[in-house]
């Protein structure tokens, strides 16, 4: 199968027929947003052996692919229009296992609202290597960002952390654990209904892609404040429980593991009971893990309140 083949046989059909993509019969795709909204772009790459272990079904690899990028502009309160797919993968790579991850694809861009218009595939003699953009669009002038937390800001987190980077350790035969941790880290669950009622409620947010710590840096970093957290309220699910069982350095390693792909949310007092109640009426877990206080840094403290020791933030890729 060549180029063209791939293009006809696998993605054209999840291409629109007329504007913006027509089928991926042209060199571009031809878009224009809605009246009153702007645009929201974002970009994630996914590595084999890297953010995947090659062994997963094709379709959930596409699958965590789309959603990682949907994790991005649910943070910024945005709603998916189309994505540009990129691939590098190995010419052995065979029609099956393509269509596979294809229909992984079709599954999620049915769900989510979105459609392929484009992008690029070349043969490569390393490891397979996807990269997606996704286009979004949100109502001009409301937009969040990393930037907005302010002192008195109240700390919230969606869903469960830690899930991931158990899960990971599981498949590295490091610990033992439930298969529950694992399908976290191999499909994350983009939190876009709660995404769209943060421009009108939360002073900053972000997705935690590298680590709660980490993450919650950034978000100290480009606002200029601190921001304290409890180490006993982040939420844990059951299974994470479990596993960690008391040790500290799990624990540890399940606010730094990265991959949650849930959302930290800063919220001025007057809007907590709002952004609650909207958590209820878009079934989002949420829960309170801090507060943004002047100064700068993230602060973990235990329950007595005091600072918690920890050697890194989260995953860095260039790390040595």
């Amino acid at each position: 199968m060549n180029e063209f083949d791939l293009i006809r046989d696998v993605f054209a059909p999840l291409s629109p027929s007329g504007a913006p993509a027509f089928s991926l019969k042209d060199d571009a795709a031809h878009f224009t947003p809605a009246p009153g909204q702007t645009l929201v772009i974002t970009n994630d790459m996914m590595v084999e052996a890297v953010h995947f272990t090659g062994d997963e079904p094709p379709g959930r690899i596409a699958r965590k692919l789309l959603r990682v990028n949907l994790s991005d502009l649910a943070a910024k309160g945005a709603k998916p229009c189309g994505y540009l797919l990129a691939m590098a993968i190995p010419a052995s790579t065979g029609k099956q296992w393509l269509q596979e991850f294809a229909d992984g694809l079709r599954r999620d861009q049915e769900g989510f609202g979105c459609a392929l218009w484009g992008g690029d595939s070349v043969s490569t003699s390393g490891p397979k290597v996807f990269s997606l953009t996704l286009i979004g669009e949100r109502k001009e002038g409301a937009g969040v960002h990393r930037g907005g937390a302010k002192a008195g800001d109240k700390l919230y987190v969606t869903g469960t952390i830690g899930d991931a980077a158990l899960g990971l350790k599981i498949l590295r035969g490091e610990i033992a654990g439930d298969s529950s941790l694992v399908a976290r880290l191999e499909l994350p669950t983009p939190r876009m209904a709660f995404g769209t009622g943060l421009p009108d409620l939360a002073h900053a947010a972000i997705d935690i892609s590298d680590g709660l710590l980490a993450d919650a840096g950034h978000l100290a970093r480009e606002s200029h404040v601190r921001i304290d957290i409890q180490a006993s309220e982040v939420p844990l699910s059951p299974a994470a429980e479990r596993a960690i069982a008391g040790n500290s350095e799990l624990l540890l390693s399940a606010l730094t593991g990265g991959d949650d792909y849930e959302l930290l949310v800063t919220v001025p007092e007057k809007n907590v009971v709002a952004l609650t109640e909207f958590a209820e009426e878009t079934a989002t877990p949420l829960t309170a893990i801090g507060d943004v206080r002047d100064g700068s840094g993230v602060c973990l403290l235990d329950d007595q309140g005091r600072s918690m020791d920890y050697k890194r933030a989260g995953f860095e890729h260039f790390q040595e």
